[in-house]
């Protein structure tokens, strides 16, 4: 198991999301922006699916709305994906009778 160096400014701690970033965030802007990215694209992909189903229908139905096609859906619910155009999320919008905001 690998030791991190303690600096006298940092108090030992057993939190495993502090532990997690002292040892792989901090100091390392480039992986925060990383993280922030990957958290924002977590977040609309959730709230997408939230609103599709509040509205009680399908990927399908959405898509159909949104001229689209059902894979774009899918692809658009799925945290991992980076392709967001805020041209689609706003189509997305309109078909749920909402609007985004940034």
């Amino acid at each position: 198991m690998r030791q991190t160096k303690q600096t006298s400014k940092q108090k030992p701690t057993t939190d495993a999301v502090e532990i997690i970033h002292r040892r792989y965030y901090e100091g390392r802007p480039q992986r925060t922006a990383e993280l922030a990215e990957a958290e924002a694209n977590a977040t609309v992909a959730r709230k997408i699916y939230e609103l599709r189903k509040r509205a009680g229908i399908t990927q399908q139905r959405l898509a159909k709305l949104a001229g689209t096609a059902t894979s774009v859906i899918c692809r658009l619910e799925d945290g991992d994906y980076q392709g967001h155009s805020l041209a689609m999320l706003g189509r997305i919008a309109s078909a749920l009778n909402k609007r985004v905001e940034l």
